[in-house]
């Protein structure tokens, strides 16, 4: 897989202007102070923002220009937001099953992707109940339920502890290796 980003989008005083190319193997990074663009880049390959100027190509398969935008379902991509927004209703293995009922082509079952990110033991416990670190991995497995060719995460580790920031930063390098997954 290969990604190659031009972005021109400008937002009140804010503008953000990217040029790059990605590879489609491995873990990359974007770094930057608050306020730089990170998530609204994020968001932008994802489909949820929709910048002026841009031309979004994912192994040759055009996502955005300045005549068309692929809608975010249909680019196959996983968002894993900086705050994990888990349905409160639903106990852990619910949530994970909701993502699962809306991937036409499952590649992994429930029950392997709660054991690839640690949380087999959750399965029955309800989301308010869980730490910071619990509802990420809830968030990560959910979003490797929907079959994505593409994961992006914005700042997994950002609220977590240094025992749970180290476990998930292996847990996402393996996930990455194993699965053949672009982060």
């Amino acid at each position: 897989m290969s990604l190659s980003v031009r972005i021109a989008h400008r937002a009140g005083t804010f503008a953000l202007a990217l040029d790059f190319d990605l590879p489609g193997s491995g873990v990359t990074a974007l770094f930057g102070p608050s306020g730089c663009g990170k998530t609204l880049t994020l968001r932008c390959l994802a489909g949820l923002e929709r910048p002026r100027r841009a031309r979004i190509e994912c192994d040759g398969e055009i996502w955005q220009d300045d005549a068309f935008h692929l809608p975010p379902h249909r680019r196959r991509v996983g968002l894993v937001p900086q705050e994990p927004t888990l349905f409160a209703h639903l106990d852990v293995r619910g949530n994970l099953a909701y993502a699962l009922s809306r991937c036409a082509s499952p590649v992994l079952g429930l029950d392997e992707a709660a054991r690839l990110v640690g949380i087999a033991d959750l399965l029955d416990r309800r989301t308010d109940a869980l730490s910071g670190g619990q509802r990420q991995r809830v968030a990560i497995a959910r979003a490797l339920l929907s079959h994505p060719r593409l994961l992006l995460l914005d700042e997994p580790l950002s609220a977590l502890d240094d025992p749970a920031r180290r476990g998930i930063a292996l847990d996402l390098r393996r996930l990455a290796r194993d699965l053949g997954l672009p982060m």
